[in-house]
């Protein structure tokens, strides 16, 4: 790959050992800010009206006014201070995802973190790390509220800059896929599941057919907050490089989108550097997942990037790309039913990962109308909480295997820590670092970590109902 960008997030792997080792000693208070203070940001949690579609607003909850929030960005190793004030009349917690953070300021109640308190205000402190594109986002449960939590408009980017971005692209755009509206159904929802395929070797032997609980979806899609032909077109050049930043902010599924005529030079995975970046026709991310690409604007027209779903394009999840000097009908052209696979992007030739110290199963499991009328989400046949069952001792490397015996791909989220994929149903890997990884429906993934991040860090599937049903654990060290 000749495209020097491709360095652009090397700092996220080459400083990650020093960002482990000062992370804990950084930032250690989340408390209200003395008066004679100003903060680095300010964010206001506050109720708005967002126009999703011409004359159709959704009632929902904003940070600074806007859906996504402002893009915060900070210095890798310098030292921040974030106001949060809750114009709201619930708690509420904001978790910098990604961030290699002490607990008490990740923004995870069940880590210790303090809420901010209805109608009042926090202060977070803690020095930023590691470089990359991360995010921001509520961690409130929502329970049985469609109007809590990530069902919000609670949601921006977070970009750490180390310095070393070489800036080899004319520009940068940020992409949030997202979903609104959401209601309770009896019916099956998984549209990134209908055409599954590959291996599943996690598939029970007898399938469990009880009836199905309730489980949430959506009809209204958008892409930074405007559905498809509702806000301004991105407006390109022929012959200039977009760097685009895409993020999964829903609170429901899987997503898999294209740019027709187009390819997507992928270059970080939930902001870290990839071994090998690669030119892929369509990306695929989980709730949480980010990834980094470039696009050569070769193809002059007006087109739609979007999903590849008929039905969820074009109830709004798509932005329109336009040329300069192109006026014609937006172009959508089927794309080909490629299937996402993480371990392309992989250090080539590189054997298995070293053994692990330790090895931590956690097999996912559903047992349906369990929290009735809702599905109850299990984490080795139990659900939250799950006491002292993983336990870590600080400086061993430890494999976690992800079990998925249930009929949904789960994008499944570790605070405070990266994780490098070892193993993707059978097929090794090394070298891809993330936070959050969907292991597939009846699939086995296993990722490898260092035990460098003491205190309490959560582990949950990133789809807000499944987590408020069960579908979490808290990880602590010895």
């Amino acid at each position: 790959m000749s495209f020097a960008g491709a360095t652009l997030y090397q700092a996220a792997t080459a400083k990650l050992a020093a960002a482990s080792d000062q992370a804990q000693h950084m930032g250690h208070s989340a408390s209200a800010p003395p008066a004679e203070t100003a903060a680095d940001i300010t964010l206001r949690i506050a109720p708005m009206a967002l126009e999703v579609a011409p004359s159709h607003f959704v009632s929902t909850i904003a940070y600074n006014g806007s859906v996504p929030g402002p893009v915060l960005r900070m210095r890798e190793g310098k030292p921040v201070t974030v106001d949060v004030i809750n114009d709201t009349d619930a708690a509420e917690l904001v978790h910098w995802h990604g961030l290699l953070v002490p607990a008490e300021v990740d923004g995870a109640e069940e880590e210790g973190t303090p809420p901010v308190p209805a109608g009042g205000r926090r202060r977070y402190r803690f020095t930023p790390r590691p470089a990359g594109t991360r995010w921001y986002h509520s961690h409130a449960m929502a329970a049985g509220d469609l109007h809590r939590g990530s069902y919000t408009g609670q949601f921006g980017f977070l970009m750490i800059d180390s310095g070393a971005d070489p800036g080899h692209y004319d520009q940068e755009v940020f992409l949030v896929l997202r979903d609104w509206e959401p209601f309770y159904t009896d019916q099956p929802v998984d549209t990134d599941d209908q055409e599954a395929r590959g291996p599943q070797p996690e598939k029970p032997t007898v399938l469990d057919t009880r009836p199905n609980g309730l489980e949430v979806t959506s009809q209204l899609f958008s892409i930074n907050g405007k559905a498809l032909g509702a806000g301004e077109p991105l407006r390109v050049r022929a012959g200039t490089r977009v760097l685009v930043h895409l993020l999964n902010g829903s609170a429901l599924e899987n997503r898999t989108i294209a740019l027709p005529g187009h390819e997507f030079h992928v270059l970080a995975l939930d902001g870290n550097a990839v071994p090998t970046p690669r030119p892929v026709k369509v990306v695929t991310l989980g709730p949480g997942e980010r990834v980094d690409a470039y696009i050569e604007m070769n193809r002059p027209g007006v087109w739609i990037l979007g999903s590849t779903i008929d039905l969820i394009r074009n109830a709004g999840l798509g932005l329109i790309v336009e040329y300069a000097n192109q006026h014609r009908e937006p172009l959508w052209v089927p794309q080909p039913s490629i299937q996402w696979d993480y371990t392309l992007f992989g250090r080539p030739s590189a054997g298995p990962p070293p053994p692990p110290d330790h090895t931590i199963e956690l097999a996912f499991g559903k047992i349906p109308s369990g929290q009735a009328p809702f599905n109850l989400w299990t984490i080795n046949g139990k659900p939250y909480p799950h006491e002292r069952e993983f336990v870590l001792q600080q400086g061993r490397r430890y494999r976690l295997i992800f079990r998925n015996r249930t009929d949904d791909s789960h994008p499944v989220h570790l605070h405070r820590h990266l994780f490098e994929l070892s193993d993707v149903n059978g097929k090794s890997t090394r070298g891809i670092l993330k936070d959050t990884v969907v292991v597939p429906l009846y699939g086995r993934v296993a990722v490898d970590l260092v035990a460098d991040q003491p205190g309490l860090s959560l582990f949950h599937c990133h789809i807000q109902q499944h987590m408020d049903s069960g579908f979490k654990a808290l990880f602590r060290y010895v």
